[in-house]
């Protein structure tokens, strides 16, 4: 039987783990202690999965080199002789309206096209910051946000609060576990404590940045990663960091073949990791009960933007729209005594609910392995968000602004782009580290298979 104290429901407290490194980001929150918290979770979840799977004898102590977990926060590629292409869609941004600040976020076509065909001015930021100067905040973004685009007017912690989506967000949990059934592991042969994941499929149905990063840490312990995107996906500049380990495949799951193709992937997968909205996968007839007849033994993990519950629940949304809307920016400019929007230094929301959904796979796997029982977890951006904002600053000394020569590790990684160098592992148990056996590559450049089928 599954006991409510076997389950991952919080960041494990300071002294827990060992903390080594120095220094911190410059923020209005604690971003660097919650990026220790992000990798302790995982050592903590991994120490606990190899004492249940019989691939250690105790409880291993784990360790977070500090600098390093906040550089991890950011980005772990280093492009060695060529430049990375642009993060960002030159119409992406903060422009002021004429009650405040609202951020679009237009790297994706059919975004981009929403948020143009409301404004109904030319592809140009110049034009786009003129037509946004004469619309208020919240008209603007719900008229966008119908239209099938993205978009967040900066609130206040306090807006924020009294939001129905704000307290909405306040009664869930960090981890919403569901759902608990009997589930029994296949037996991993290949594991070791060098690769305690090894053999374990997990079959990746996440995009732009917390699933990819709970992902690709998995891949990190041995794990056999398949990322499934549509045909023709690509994230310029951001797949590089987080296709790391993965195999990188194509399917239309709107095409039947394609969808059938998914469902023979879905029935040897270990674990499933997805990213869609409420009722999205129930749109492609994959619901729950269609899911668990397919793969009755899987550990599933998920995430959203802005909860579970609540009006904003099916609303897409990425870090940088999350932390405009939960007062994250508009707290941050108060804090840098500026008038405009001063978000985190890093896209902190993505990399912790990324880590915490690594490490919630490991906490089911353990519970599979102990009890044979597992729940599925639900996570999001924007309760990570109220996490952060209730976390105190403790962390002293130099300030981190970027990476060093000795941060990364000496081998080159030969990616599909070019030479890279990457980040030394941040999150060490026992002797155990995480280590990628494949360098990151472009989206599609696997087949949609099992590479033991």
């Amino acid at each position: 039987m599954l006991s409510s104290k076997s389950l991952l429901r919080e960041f494990p407290a300071p002294e827990s783990y060992q903390s080594t490194g120095t220094g911190h980001y410059d923020s209005a929150f604690a971003v660097s202690e919650l990026a220790n918290a992000s990798f302790a979770a995982v050592g903590q979840q991994m120490a606990l999965l190899m004492q249940a799977t019989g691939l250690s004898t105790q409880t291993l102590p784990v360790t977070v080199d500090q600098h390093l977990a906040s550089l991890w926060f950011g980005y772990s590629f280093a492009a060695q002789g060529w430049e990375l292409p642009s993060l960002w869609d030159p119409i992406a941004g903060n422009y002021r309206c004429r009650d405040g600040w609202i951020r679009l976020h237009t790297n994706l076509p059919h975004h981009r096209a929403a948020a143009l065909s409301v404004l109904g001015c030319a592809k140009d930021p110049v034009a786009v910051r003129a037509t946004v100067a004469t619309w208020e905040g919240e008209p603007l973004e719900t008229k966008i946000v119908a239209q099938g685009g993205v978009a967040a007017f900066m609130r206040s912690r306090a807006q924020w609060r009294a939001h129905p989506q704000g307290q909405a967000l306040a009664a869930e949990p960090l981890i919403d576990w569901i759902a608990p059934r009997p589930v029994s592991l296949r037996d991993r042969s290949e594991a070791t404590a060098a690769r305690p994941l090894a053999g374990l499929r997990v079959l990746d149905l996440t995009r732009v940045l917390a699933g990819p990063i709970a992902t690709r840490t998995l891949a990190g312990f041995g794990a056999e990663v398949l990322r499934i995107d549509p045909p023709g996906w690509d994230e310029p500049g951001v797949i590089q960091d987080i296709s790391l380990g993965k195999s990188m495949a194509s399917l239309d799951l709107r095409d039947s073949t394609g969808l059938q193709q998914f469902k023979d992937l879905l029935a040897q997968a270990d674990v499933l990791v997805h990213g869609y909205r409420p009722g999205a996968l129930d749109g492609l007839g994959l619901g729950r009960p269609t899911r668990t007849k397919i793969a009755p033994n899987r550990i599933e993990v998920c995430l959203n933007a802005y909860g579970w519950s609540g009006p904003w629940s099916k609303r897409r949304g990425f870090d940088s729209l999350v932390q405009m809307s939960a007062g994250i920016a508009d707290t941050g400019a108060k804090w840098a005594g500026v008038d405009t929007p001063r978000p985190l230094p890093v896209q902190a929301l993505d990399h912790a609910t990324g880590y915490m959904m690594a490490a919630a796979v490991l906490n089911a796997l353990t519970t599979a392995a102990t009890v044979q029982t597992a729940a599925s977890a639900r996570l999001s951006l924007a309760r990570m968000a109220e996490q952060l904002a209730q976390m105190p600053q403790q962390l002293t000394g130099p300030r981190i602004e970027r990476a060093l020569p000795e941060d990364y590790a000496p081998q080159i990684e030969d990616s599909s782009w070019g030479p890279a160098l990457r980040l030394r592992p941040a999150v060490q148990i026992g002797a155990t580290q995480m280590q990628w056996e494949r360098p990151a590559r472009a989206c599609g450049s696997a087949p949609a298979r099992w590479p033991d089928a």
